[in-house]
């Protein structure tokens, strides 16, 4: 073989040699590129996937947030709930409350309207007597919520303080026998109700008294109801202790002299747990101190205007105990109980007078500064006598 066939076969080998070599290296550099393509879509790939993860992440996140606030708002939904329907009761309650006390204070002891702020504004803020009871307003209301409350009767709507009064106390005692002790009857009017508690079937036993004066005979022989009415001085009539269940004492404090040696004695008539039953001028009042000054013939014009046609008026004496702080020190001396009080008069409009009077009064009671009150003219005590605490059951 030639040379120079042998110097052109190792140089086309050669040439093919270095054509493999770059078509090699094509190959691999065509390989890596592929594998850094695939590399990096896998990196990106890989990097959607994490940011896919991180968006369901927080998507979750969100939801269990949303899913607590809700958990939470629900829980707060009760409790609101909770607080409004106790919001709700209060209020109710409070309104209810409030009706009941409006319930209780239109009318007076059978003389027309009384406001439940004006007896409380004439009570003795220093008294020490406890006054069991607060009624100042109406009978009927407030006697239809004690007959559900604690099964006591209901009151008929006219029945005045002391009507009510009489009548619960004869409806415990069915069957027996009631004596009552009307004091000063020649002014007392039918307060008390006897006749319909008679017509009920109650036994009911009526005694009349009253002072000797000649104003009380005029009276007294001017109405025949009246005709079994004992006349005499009231610190000697006899008056046997504990006999009487109710003691009446109408419009005669005012008018008599030692009045709380007689109130003594009235007080010893009453059985243990009986009731007596006052109703007196003020003395603290304006009313009462135009009482006392006025002379005879505008005292005559009051009185006719109040009670037409009936001999009077009677003297005005007006010692301490007709008055609120007097009925108080003595309950209270006396161990009484006060049970109710109620107004009447002045500025509540519960009794006529002659044109003028009424202004009369609030005159008398800016000249005193108060000391003397218009919002009333007559005071109306329900005392019970307590049971005999020396008592011994056998």
């Amino acid at each position: 073989m030639s040379v120079g066939r042998l110097t052109g076969s190792g140089a086309e080998a050669a040439r093919r040699s270095r054509a493999q070599r770059t078509r090699a290296d094509r190959a691999a550099a065509g390989r890596t590129t592929a594998e850094r393509t695939t590399a990096d879509r896998a990196e990106a790939e890989g990097t959607t996937a994490e940011h896919t993860t991180a968006e369901q992440t927080t998507a979750e996140r969100t939801t269990a947030a949303g899913a607590a606030a809700e958990g939470a708002a629900a829980g707060r939904a009760p409790a609101e709930q909770t607080m409004t329907e106790r919001t709700t009761t209060a209020s109710a309650a409070a309104e209810g409350a409030a009706a009941g006390q409006t319930t209780a204070g239109h009318t007076t002891a059978g003389r027309g309207p009384a406001a439940d702020a004006s007896a409380l504004r004439n009570a003795d803020p220093a008294s020490n007597v406890v006054v069991v009871g607060s009624h100042t307003g109406p009978v009927a209301p407030a006697a239809s919520a004690a007959s559900g409350a604690d099964g006591r009767p209901a009151a008929a709507p006219d029945d005045g303080l002391f009507a009510r009064y009489t009548r619960e106390y004869i409806t415990g005692r069915d069957g027996q026998q009631v004596t009552i002790l009307e004091a000063g009857c020649t002014t007392a009017d039918d307060d008390l109700g006897v006749g319909e508690l008679r017509g009920a079937g109650a036994d009911i036993v009526v005694s009349l008294i009253d002072d000797d004066r000649p104003v009380t005979s005029a009276a007294l022989s001017a109405d025949q109801n009246l005709a079994d009415c004992v006349q005499a001085d009231l610190r000697t009539v006899p008056l046997p202790p504990r006999s009487q269940d109710i003691v009446l004492c109408a419009l005669l404090l005012q008018r008599i002299q030692n009045a709380e040696l007689v109130l003594d004695r009235l007080v010893a008539a009453i059985k243990p747990g009986g009731l007596l039953l006052l109703h007196f001028g003020d003395r603290d009042s304006a009313a009462g101190f135009l009482d006392r000054v006025l002379p005879s013939a505008a005292r005559r014009a009051v009185w006719r205007r109040r009670r037409p046609g009936q001999p009077g008026p009677y003297p005005a004496v007006y010692e301490r105990v007709s008055s609120a702080r007097g009925v108080q020190a003595y309950a209270l001396m006396r161990e009484l109980v006060i049970a109710e009080r109620r107004t009447l008069g002045g500025l509540e409009g519960t009794l006529t007078g002659p044109a003028g009077y009424l202004a009369a009064q609030k005159l008398i009671a800016w000249a005193s500064r108060g000391r003397l009150t218009a919002a009333h003219e007559e005071l109306l005590y329900v005392l019970r006598k307590p049971e005999d605490r020396f008592a011994r059951i056998l």
